[in-house]
């Protein structure tokens, strides 16, 4: 008579432990996003309040036609560069995992030489405005971050490891061309990698907002974190104000703490949203380079 397989009550504790230990930090942010400033400085970050204070998004309710036109600049890049991205990477990965493209070992030199040195911000500065003239566009906000060294050597090595020569082999012997292969057979062989990496690059262009200060004085498009930094600097500009001024009463002081953890909710919200329906992919993704028994 068969026996069922039961969990492990230890390997289950440590994973709620886990889960606990990812979930409070969101929870603590939340709550402390909803506490008044004196609370926060009388009593300092706690998992609950007992005044709730709807006052720092009020104060970024504002701005909401901002906010709102922001996190479709945000959307709009990350959705674009992801996906082109992707396009790019794992073309230049596939061509370097294939053994008989002469090129192969230059190219990956030239791939790892840029992972270890670069121009420098004042020549990436002009390369974009002065050569390219790309300043104030949504182009800028996307091609710097196209393409990065370690992605595609991650991807190289999931091809080498996970693809067999011989079905790429087969392929062109039934008359698929390069194009037909890559696209009907390795793309859709590769979807953990996809997935991972993707996440990867989703998460880089959803949190930066280097790149909108850099390049863009367009208000109209500003990036979502890039707004969020400028909002809260705004905010330590009128505290430092008041300071000088020894006068609370003078100006009013928006409430920093609180404003901080609000900002952070809304930056979090995208990400949590979009991890759930890659985390199959992701979790077969971070076994990517393995040593197979």
């Amino acid at each position: 008579m068969a026996t069922k397989n039961r969990t492990n009550p230890l390997i289950l504790l440590v994973l709620i432990l886990f889960s606990l230990a990812c979930l409070i930090p969101l929870w603590l942010i939340f709550m402390v996003s909803l506490t008044s400033e004196n609370d926060i400085s009388t009593y300092g970050y706690r998992f609950w309040t007992n005044h709730f204070d709807f006052t720092a998004y009020g104060y970024l309710r504002h701005d909401a036609e901002t906010i709102v036109r922001a996190f479709g600049v945000s959307i709009l890049v990350t959705i674009i560069g992801t996906v082109v991205s992707l396009f790019a990477t794992s073309a230049m990965a596939y061509t370097l995992s294939r053994k008989d493209f002469p090129l192969g070992g230059f190219l990956s030199f030239y791939v790892f030489f840029t992972m270890l040195f670069s121009g420098g911000l004042l020549p990436w500065y002009l390369v974009y405005t002065r050569m390219f003239h790309l300043q104030d566009t949504l182009a800028v906000l996307i091609i710097p971050g196209l393409i990065g060294g370690f992605n595609i050597f991650i991807m190289r090595t999931f091809f080498t490891n996970s693809i067999p020569p011989s079905l790429i082999d087969s392929a062109q012997i039934d008359g698929a061309s390069e194009y037909r292969t890559y696209f009907s057979i390795i793309l859709p062989l590769s979807l953990p990698v996809l997935a991972t990496i993707g996440l990867f690059v989703t998460v880089s262009y959803w949190n930066d907002w280097f790149t909108s200060l850099v390049f863009i004085n367009n208000d109209k498009l500003f990036t979502l974190q890039y707004f969020l930094n400028k909002t809260l600097m705004n905010a330590l500009f009128l505290q430092s104000i008041a300071n000088k001024a020894y006068s609370s009463t003078a100006i009013i002081i928006p409430p920093l703490e609180s404003i901080r953890m609000a900002m952070a909710m809304l930056a979090i919200i995208p990400v949590s949203l979009v991890f759930p329906f890659l985390q199959k992919y992701f979790v077969k993704g971070l076994t990517v380079g393995a040593v197979k028994g």
